[in-house]
């Protein structure tokens, strides 16, 4: 057990297994998450960061232990009268969210044998494509290794929560004047551009969806005193002004705030830095592999309206067209949107005008149809499911009648507009076998899920197959 990302780094260093404890993570907690077996958090559910960054690691997780009480400074846990330290063993099992207060032993999950065999068969059978949501080679590898047939979702903002690469993002937020902002945008593309080249490199030629920036500020910006103080002086400025600077941005509500496209509104320099990162990798690869013919889509999310779909793609066909003119290449290249907002939903007749593929986002379409969040919905939705109110988690099972007849209504709008209209499901309900079924039966293109969920996604498509046409 281990209570810090730094511990984590520091004993796995050592080549001892850890699962890293917390009450809950942040992207500052990213390399201690990637160093340890597995994470368990006080507070969170299905969707919260720990979930779904650990899920695209591969790595367990339980999120939302609620009966666990922490004391992080002391370094010991405390659940059911037993109190357990940093020399305790633990085991997580993120299937079922049993945690043992003991040493299990693992093995590591392969597809071979029988059950490649099997998967063959399902594969054969299934109408849906199956992607993953992946924002590193590493996972982009991991997916198609697995049997993933390309990518449906590429968090850009994941891409940054290295050490020296969340540095970059926090200048970028916190640039108070086009200067500092331009200089934040400069270090970024580079490294935007680096990762792209090596995620279509583990592609090998397959689709791959890139999401643009969706960083809730918050999550981003420095907090203590010491990150405060180092972040100043690389950007010459003083600690109580950064400070003010970081204080102006909080946000009542940040996941309803400036996040999404609205920062490509408000900054442009963000969409024309991200798409010149995109065409520059994808011409790069295609001059390396001319065989493989990337294409690359783009989707901008969090968008409600068709002006403001078309503000922000015009930055993006602008860019894009001027480096292919000087490049003085022939390349396709697509645009389209991410499904996530209810009113987007009802307007995707209109929005099909402009997108030329909608992704739905179920996990933030769920949050903003209900009206609750998914960080905190985990300490009321138990006494839901008692009272048979609710008899699935709407995050890890999509509601169908509620937000599945906003994706039914979107589908049918989307398609009646733009009858060739690309449309998926990037969401954590894109391994949800119930899930699946359901947006088979509306005939959507592919869903997209963690990698180590595409197995599960290959074979419940197939299944999804067999029932609806039986129906």
């Amino acid at each position: 057990v281990v209570f810090s990302a730094e511990e984590a780094i520091e004993e796995a260093a050592k080549g001892r297994q850890v699962i890293l404890v917390r009450l809950e993570t942040s992207p500052e907690d990213i390399q201690g998450m990637a160093a340890a077996q597995g994470i368990l958090t006080v507070r969170g559910g299905m969707t919260s960061h720990a979930a779904v960054v650990a899920r695209g690691m591969g790595a367990c997780c339980v999120s939302g232990a609620g009966d666990i009480t922490i004391d992080e400074e002391a370094g010991t846990f405390t659940v059911g009268g037993k109190t357990y330290g940093r020399e305790d063993w633990i085991s997580l099992d993120g299937s079922t969210g049993n945690v043992y207060g003991e040493k299990i032993s693992t093995v590591p999950a392969e597809i071979t044998g029988d059950f490649e065999r099997f998967m063959e068969w399902a594969d054969a059978r299934r109408r849906l494509k199956i992607r993953t949501n992946a924002d590193t080679p590493r996972d982009a590898a991991q997916a198609v290794e697995f049997g993933a047939e390309g990518i449906g979702l590429v968090r850009t903002e994941h891409m940054f929560f290295d050490g020296d690469k969340i540095k970059a993002i926090r200048e970028m937020i916190v640039a108070k004047n086009d200067d500092q902002m331009e200089a934040a945008l400069a270090k970024l593309e580079p490294l935007q551009q680096e990762d792209f080249e090596g995620i279509y490199e583990a592609m090998k030629g397959r689709p791959v969806t890139i999401r643009y920036l969706d960083p809730p500020l918050h999550e981003f910006v420095p907090h203590t005193p010491e990150e405060i103080a180092e972040l100043a002086a690389e950007m010459n400025m003083d600690a109580e002004e950064l400070q003010a600077v970081v204080d102006s941005l909080h946000e009542v509500n940040p996941m309803m705030g400036h996040r999404g496209s609205r920062l490509d509104v408000s900054n442009p320099g963000i969409a024309r830095m991200q798409t010149e990162a995109v065409i520059r990798a994808a011409i790069n690869i295609n001059r390396k592999h001319p065989d493989w013919n990337v294409v690359p889509e783009i989707m901008l999310p969090l968008i409600g309206d068709l002006k403001e779909l078309k503000y922000v793609k015009k930055m993006v066909t602008d860019t894009a067209d001027k480096i292919l003119a000087e490049e003085g290449v022939d390349m396709d290249y697509h645009v389209g949107t991410m499904i996530e907002v209810p009113r987007a939903a009802l307007k995707a007749g209109e929005l099909a005008e402009e997108a030329e593929f909608f992704s739905f986002g179920t996990n933030d379409l769920t949050q903003l149809t209900f009206g609750f969040s998914r960080d905190d919905a985990g300490k009321f939705l138990p006494e839901y499911y008692s009272a048979k109110i609710y008899e699935n988690d709407p995050f890890a099972r999509l509601d169908q009648t509620g937000v599945g007849e906003l994706v039914a209504i979107a589908a049918e709008r989307g398609r009646k507009t733009r009858p060739d209209i690309k449309l998926g499901i990037c969401g954590e309900h894109g391994g949800d076998p119930a899930s699946i079924e359901f947006v088979d039966g509306l005939g959507l293109n592919y869903v997209s899920c963690s990698p180590y969920r595409v197995p599960i996604a290959r074979l419940a498509a197939a299944q999804a197959t067999i029932k609806n046409e039986k129906k």
